[in-house]
């Protein structure tokens, strides 16, 4: 196999090749549950069999304009989008093949064919994959944005690749081990490669580093499997004992007093790890954690045993209502919000996280430094977190419901890590500046998780999720306020 690149080009297949499931079900369940909801994502997979059917007796075609069309029928294109942009990529990501990718980037120019709409994975492809075009299916949208759940007769495949090419031929060609390179855009190219790929430290050698794609460090959506036919299944099964078990969890939660909750969760499934010596209460303790989801201050209080005042900054009023802990709503104005945290330190302990925002790849984002100007006493907490089904954070969604999606999985576990209180001369009070402070507290934290410190702040995640500046809008959870008031005002007697 030639892979000399000189200008030269591949054209390579997304399933089966570029990533490692030949089937893209799975992706169109997902557009199904994050774009439109629980109802079009079960009866996508209730027509699975069906689907599996037509693909067994040679009507590849028919299950995979079936698939579409109950996945995105009736569905705005711009959800579509939304979905491709923030939720598609990290799954697409964990299903690509290294070996064939590593062929792949070596190439010049670089043309990706799939069966699936390109609104779905041009996104990926080309911000991760670097693909230079993307030749894939194209969905009808009537005049009003809406997908009709079909797909235009665009022409076939090889077709497209050579009208894109022009004279030219492209030099090679990575495809499926079960095409037939005589009917595909296989037969347009002078070499043709199928898996599995062998790729050679000699083949890297000499070029810029290749051994890895641009991570994923943005991604949002609920789910933390991707959905495949039993996936799906088994999360479907679980829901109704979920539900459940988040309420009795988050009910033992407000009513118990916090010594008891951690024997309790453990009961129902939960768990807490401690790692390190949390600190001798001393009062005007500020807690810097790391910012894995909204329960971050509420474990830490857990841990510790007594209800410790966090800092937050854009976060639902449902979600401050029904806190355990109180919680002090910053402004992002920095005379202000400085005076708040003062304030609450000369009352006692308080818990901040600097990051503005979680993140749930392994990966810190920039920390704000105002935490740092305003106390030597800092100790750094290493929060982390392990969830099965449902992740308890969003961008696009409601954040109101994070909590309980967090209670919602089977086995949720927290880590909580206490670092040594940081020393004098690590602090402003010995010279350093607010920003040389963040960064080191930013350093030690990551490296306690083994993670990876970056300059993304919370208005590069929303803007490349949701499209806005993660300033969360109170409106559409108003309706819900008053019943939510007066269900805890019920419960305050029995609340320690």
């Amino acid at each position: 196999m030639k892979i000399i690149p000189s200008m030269e080009s591949v054209v390579a297949e997304l399933e089966g090749t570029l990533v490692k499931d030949p089937d893209p079900f799975s992706y169109f369940m997902l557009i199904a549950f994050e774009a439109s909801g629980l109802i079009r994502f079960t009866l996508l997979l209730l027509l699975w069999p069906i689907i599996r059917f037509l693909d067994s007796v040679g009507m590849k075609d028919a299950g995979f304009k079936l698939t579409t069309f109950i996945a995105v029928v009736g569905v705005r294109l711009s959800d579509i989008e939304s979905v491709a942009r923030a939720v598609l990529p990290k799954f697409y990501m964990d299903d690509v093949d290294m070996d064939a990718w590593r062929v792949f980037s070596h190439y010049d120019k670089k043309v990706v064919v799939t069966k699936t709409p390109r609104v779905m994975v041009e996104r990926f492809l080309k911000d991760h994959l670097k693909a230079d075009e993307v030749i894939g299916s194209e969905l009808v949208v009537n005049r009003f944005g809406y997908a009709m759940g079909f797909v235009l007769d665009v022409g076939s495949d090889s077709g497209r690749v050579a009208k894109l090419f022009g004279d030219e031929t492209p030099s090679l060609g990575l495809g499926g081990s079960s095409i037939n390179d005589s009917n595909t855009f296989l037969s347009l190219c002078e070499e043709q490669c199928y898996p599995p790929f062998n790729t050679t430290d000699k083949l890297l050698n000499g070029h810029r580093d290749l051994n890895r794609p641009l991570p994923v460090i943005f991604h949002d959506g609920r789910l933390v499997k991707r959905p495949t036919p039993f996936i799906a299944l088994l999360v479907l099964l679980w829901l109704p004992i979920g539900v459940v078990l988040a309420v009795i969890r988050m009910l033992f939660g407000l009513i118990l007093p916090f010594w008891l909750v951690p024997y309790v969760t453990a009961i129902f499934g939960g768990g807490v790890i401690v790692k390190g010596k949390p600190p001798a209460s001393s009062g005007g303790v500020l807690f810097v954690c790391t910012h894995r989801t909204l329960m971050d201050p509420v474990i830490l209080s857990y841990v510790l045993g007594r209800r410790i005042p966090a800092v937050t900054y854009s976060i639902s009023r449902v979600s401050e209502i029904l806190s355990p802990i109180p919680t002090i709503r910053l402004t992002r104005d920095r005379h202000v919000d400085a005076e708040r945290i003062k304030k609450e330190l000369g009352r006692g302990d308080l818990v901040v996280c600097p990051e503005g925002t979680t993140c749930r790849e392994p990966f810190l984002l920039r920390f704000s430094a105002l935490f740092a100007e305003l106390t030597d006493n800092i100790v750094p907490v290493a929060m982390n977190y392990r969830v099965g089904f449902f992740h308890a954070t969003t961008a696009r969604g409601w954040k109101g419901l994070d909590p309980f999606f967090f209670f919602m999985n089977p086995r949720p576990i927290y880590e909580v890590t206490f670092l040594n209180q940081l020393p004098a001369e690590a602090t402003c009070s010995s010279g350093k500046s607010p920003h040389d402070v963040a960064n080191y507290v930013q350093r030690i934290l990551a490296a306690t998780l083994g993670f990876e410190c970056t300059n993304f702040t919370r208005k590069d995640k929303y803007r490349l999720l949701a499209g806005n500046d993660g300033t969360v809008s109170n409106a559409k959870s108003s309706w819900l306020l008053g019943s939510i008031r007066k269900v805890v005002s019920t419960c305050k007697p029995f609340i320690h």
